[in-house]
């Protein structure tokens, strides 16, 4: 009887080990959806955490990244940044343009065409793709283009004059042809896209074989794509199997964050500024320290920021020479000559700093104006005060003491002592004194005064 129990817990026990191993198995196997949001500006933030996701998850094996996006557009450099990264994927990477009402347009349209699966909820949109490049007029020195906004249908004919203008509206056309054509997609869309700037809504773009899906929300899309093939660029062939799939949001960190708030011009005008600021008060007024190492550290961070940026160059050196001439106006008796001239460079170098169409990346004149200003009338202020503490009367040490006036407290044997500034201090005089005559101090070696006579001895002797 014992044995026979024996034999049924050893089975029972058995079947449970199997079912938990079984179990475990299934869930190990479970596929992994990984989901990132592009929501806002094609940014070098945005680049930044795309690639950092992407990268997630081939390290997690995903089966699938999905890309939600709802854009106006942004940076030529960090959306080909971004098409990158989506080509050397090991991960199929599906464009979800989502929520309803969102937007893939300019940069946002290439990404759409560069993924292995195009998807856009109802009452969604595409397109207008025109690029516009850096520099006043168009045609600055900078060679890349910024997809972004409607341009006029003729921007990519050579009949506007505008050489610069044809080879980037070229080029960009070229690439998202390229795209076009790599994914299976409508090329002669793509291409209006960025000639004309031509849009679709969602369900003209399935119908001309510009998407793939059209999908109500995530859980839509995942079911729609289950069990379709994908080819990935290395060659290989990729069995989607998303309908039960574990969802994995990654949403963007302070990382993300903090470069988004960075990779704005007007806060890396403010912070250059205010860089220069700090220096120029550790100047004019050496031991404070805080505004020299805040100074340095804004500076820094500030080009930083100007890095990240597609900006001129030459737009950042004519902001740093207003910001000189400001200064020298503090210090030089130039009448005003050289404050309103570096205003004038200051306004200038803004103007140039970037120009790419797109209202988040460009400084507007009058924040230009507002700010130069500003910083006019607050160097001015550090100056002026730095100027007035520098023109004050010596308060302590031996400069001090220098002028001071004093009373001989005693005079014998050729030792003479005085009062001077409540203290006795011994004095040297080339004149002899007596008690109770005023001196005045002209020279200090050592712990003796050099002092010349001041005023004879008052009736009151001491």
């Amino acid at each position: 009887m014992n044995k026979a129990r024996w034999i049924a817990g050893s089975i029972l026990l058995s079947i449970l080990a199997f079912s938990c191993q079984v179990f475990s198995t299934a869930m190990a196997a479970a596929p992994k959806v990984v989901v990132l949001e592009l929501d806002g500006i094609v940014s070098p933030a945005s680049s930044d955490y795309l690639t950092r996701g992407l990268a997630q998850a081939a390290e997690q094996q995903a089966v699938l990244a999905v890309i939600e996006m709802d854009t106006p557009g942004g940076l030529d450099t960090s959306m080909r940044s971004i098409i990158r990264q989506i080509l050397a994927s090991p991960v199929p990477v599906a464009t979800f343009v989502s929520p309803g009402g969102a937007r893939a347009a300019s940069a946002g349209t290439f990404i759409l065409y560069a993924s292995h699966i195009a998807a856009m909820t109802p009452a969604s949109n595409l397109g207008a793709a025109s690029p516009v490049s850096i520099g006043i007029g168009g045609a600055g020195t900078d060679d890349k283009p910024q997809v972004d906004a409607d341009k006029d249908k003729d921007a990519g004919k050579k009949s506007s004059g505008n050489t610069m203008t044809h080879k980037v509206t070229n080029d960009a056309a070229a690439y998202i042809r390229s795209l076009a054509q790599l994914r299976g997609r409508n090329a002669d869309f793509a291409e209006k896209a960025v000639l004309d700037a031509s849009s679709m809504s969602a369900q003209e773009a399935l119908k001309a074989g510009v998407i793939d899906v059209i999908a109500l929300n995530l859980d839509d899309l995942l079911k729609q794509v289950d069990g379709k093939s994908i080819k990935l660029d290395n060659g290989k062939t990729v069995l989607l199997q998303t309908a039960d799939a574990e969802i994995i949001r990654i949403v963007p960190d302070s990382r993300t964050r903090i470069l988004a708030l960075l990779a704005n011009p007007q806060v890396a005008l403010v912070l250059m500024m205010i860089g220069i600021y700090g220096l120029f008060f550790e100047i004019t007024s050496p031991g404070a320290a805080l505004p020299g190492v805040a100074g340095i550290i804004c500076l820094l961070l500030g080009f930083y920021a100007f890095q990240l940026l597609p900006v001129n160059w030459a737009g950042v050196a004519l902001v740093a020479a207003g910001a000189a001439m400001m200064i020298a106006e503090a210090f030089l008796p130039s009448f005003g000559v050289l404050g309103v001239g570096g205003i004038i460079a200051f306004v200038l170098g803004g103007l140039f700093l970037t120009d790419t169409g797109i209202a988040e990346f460009d400084l507007s004149i009058p924040f230009l104006i507002g700010f130069a200003i500003v910083s006019a009338a607050l160097i001015m202020l550090i100056g002026t005060m730095a100027a007035r503490s520098r023109n004050l009367k010596v308060v302590s040490g031996k400069e001090e003491m220098l002028g001071m006036e004093g009373v001989v407290s005693s005079a014998a044997d050729s030792i003479i002592y005085a009062d001077v500034h409540g203290e006795r201090w011994r004095v040297r005089c080339n004149e002899p004194l007596l008690p109770g005559d005023r001196i005045r101090v002209v020279a200090m070696d050592g712990l003796t005064l050099q002092v010349t006579r001041a005023g004879q001895a008052s009736a009151i002797r001491y």
